[in-house]
């Protein structure tokens, strides 16, 4: 079948268009700033300390790592931005390709209290190993923690030891799990080599022990030092915990990749088609395309044509239930079931739409591409009567229960059941990213306020008590504030309910590489769901 060019009509010079445009500079101008923060590590005290004992960065060990020229995609970037830990979480986490080999890289980063896990940290590294599992690639932790952050150990203690059970399980499943200890890795920490399947320890770097000498001497009066505790060669020639003893970083990095190449590994998802077309029109576009005023109507199929080879659709149910594009295109090569938010709103129509086409990508084996700009399921008398709560439940179920990888993009709102709907994080896709300008809440900020003044205005008049109209303004507007703050794109990424925050031109390229990595683990549909109310 021959699939249609999507055209354009877009106004360059249009006020909409140029207000738009101007909204998401400023919005990437915060968004670069963020990330600076976030790659200056520990600050530069602490970075110039590190580099004169000898030790690589984070983020250089991995550059080393990855195959030259390769990609790197870091996941969950802006953790914490915005609260009293340090943006990034103290972790480094991302897809890369090592030895030709797609796989999820895990770093400490040292230079921020030693590495240690704050509640943060945790979120951060527990859903980088949920995209290991999900996506089946190999894991490789470069290990330099002095364990949890102490001072926080009730938030982190109980949740923390799943981490532990995570990398065994990874293991069970088949999935290498790879640790490359450049330093400490003291208390908890010390399981986390010990729970790999393979570990290589830095020559007189790597401390491996669960309690350092003075803890030791306290608890059992044994005088000891560093090296005869955990040190890399008693771990290679007595406690057998080293599989591989690195005479430096480089050398630890050059065993990981060799590590790597011997896996023998594998994709089991179908390859992508070679030849393909670029888009048709220029992704600088999508600035002025994304919505800076969430009330006003976006053209989703020009954001389409801009994502999609050779900008080339074939649109599924075009005459119906017109509020949601689905059809199929592709990207890259990979091919891909699409459902997008033409209108903010679900009807019935839509969410038949939806459920039917989601089975249809099962059955062909099919990603799908979830394109969020949703304010949810209609409300109202006629839409109840008419069904849109078993609607709704129809397209939930099918998200729900759909076997094949899912990847979610929210470009504007993702308000209410409209988010669950659309594969918002509680569904688990594969990979969810974000434009800066999205937000996420169960409603926009003023219909949240305005329902809870109706409350209180008729819990006034049922008491027969008046009502404080002044009281209630401040309360509106402390409200609104409250929840547009809560909604914002940055404070939904610093806590790792999405997997980044995108430049909308680089959309194209963050897609195909989410799909390159869910492809490593085999793209097959479910072949039954649950009961669908009719």
């Amino acid at each position: 079948m021959t699939r249609q060019i999507l055209p354009t009509r877009i106004d360059r010079h249009g006020p909409v268009y140029q207000a738009n445009r101007e909204a998401m500079l400023e919005q990437l101008k915060l968004l670069d700033k963020l990330l600076a923060e976030a790659r200056a590590a520990g600050g530069e005290k602490y970075v110039k300390r590190h580099h004169e004992r000898g030790k690589l960065l984070a983020r250089e060990r991995i550059e080393l790592l990855l195959d030259r020229d390769a990609y790197f995609l870091e996941l969950s970037p802006l953790t914490a931005a915005g609260t009293e830990y340090p943006i990034g979480g103290s972790v480094v986490t991302g897809v890369g390709v090592v030895s030709g080999v797609e796989c999820v890289i895990l770093a400490n980063d040292p230079t921020v209290r030693g590495g240690s896990v704050n509640p943060f940290s945790g979120k951060r590294i527990t859903r980088a190993i949920e995209i290991c599992r999900t996506n089946r690639l190999p894991l490789l932790f470069l290990v330099e923690s002095g364990g949890a952050d102490l001072p926080k150990q009730a938030e982190i203690f109980v949740p923390g030891g799943a981490l532990f059970r995570d990398l065994t399980q990874l293991s069970a499943a088949g999935i290498p799990t790879i640790a490359l200890v450049f330093g400490n890795s003291t208390a908890g920490g010390a399981y986390n080599p010990a729970m790999c399947d393979y570990a290589v320890l830095v020559k007189e770097r790597a401390k491996v022990f669960l309690g350092g000498p003075p803890l030791v001497k306290m608890a059992t009066g044994e005088e000891s030092n560093d090296e005869e505790l955990g040190g890399a060669e008693m771990h290679a020639r007595i406690s057998g915990l080293a599989d591989e003893l690195a005479v430096d970083e480089l050398d630890a990095l050059r065993l990981g990749r060799r590590i790597v190449a011997d896996l023998n590994w594998s994709k089991l998802g179908p390859r992508p088609k070679p030849c393909f077309a670029e888009p048709r029109y220029d992704a600088e576009d999508l600035l002025g395309l994304a919505p800076a005023d969430l009330k006003i109507p976006v053209d989703m199929r020009e954001i389409l044509a801009r994502i999609f080879d050779g900008s080339e659709f074939d649109e599924f149910k075009p005459l119906y239930g017109t509020s949601l594009i689905t059809g199929w295109a592709s990207i890259h090569g990979f091919p891909v079931g699409v459902l997008a938010n033409a209108q903010g709103v679900l009807f019935s129509e839509e969410s038949q739409k939806a459920t039917q086409f989601i089975q249809l990508a099962n059955q062909r084996d099919l990603p799908l591409l979830f394109i969020q700009n949703v304010t949810g399921y209609m409300v109202g008398k006629k839409y109840e009567q008419g069904g849109i709560i078993k609607h709704g439940a129809m397209m939930i179920n099918a998200v729900s229960n759909s076997k094949v990888p899912h990847i979610t993009l929210q470009i504007g709102a993702s308000y209410g059941a409209g988010n669950y709907g659309m594969c918002g994080r509680a569904y688990n896709p594969r990979f969810l990213f974000a434009w800066p300008n999205a937000k996420t809440a169960v409603m926009g900020p003023q219909q949240l306020a305005g329902v809870m003044s109706l409350v209180s205005r008729a819990a006034a008049a049922a008491a027969g008590r008046p009502f404080d109209e002044q009281a209630d303004a401040f309360q509106r507007a402390y409200v609104e504030n409250q929840i547009e703050q809560e909604s914002l794109a940055v404070f939904n990424s610093a806590r790792v309910y999405d997997d980044g925050i995108i430049d909308p031109r680089d959309t194209r390229t963050v897609l195909a590489l989410a799909l390159s990595a869910s492809h490593s683990n085999e793209v097959r549909g479910a072949r039954h769901f649950g009961v669908f109310r009719m």
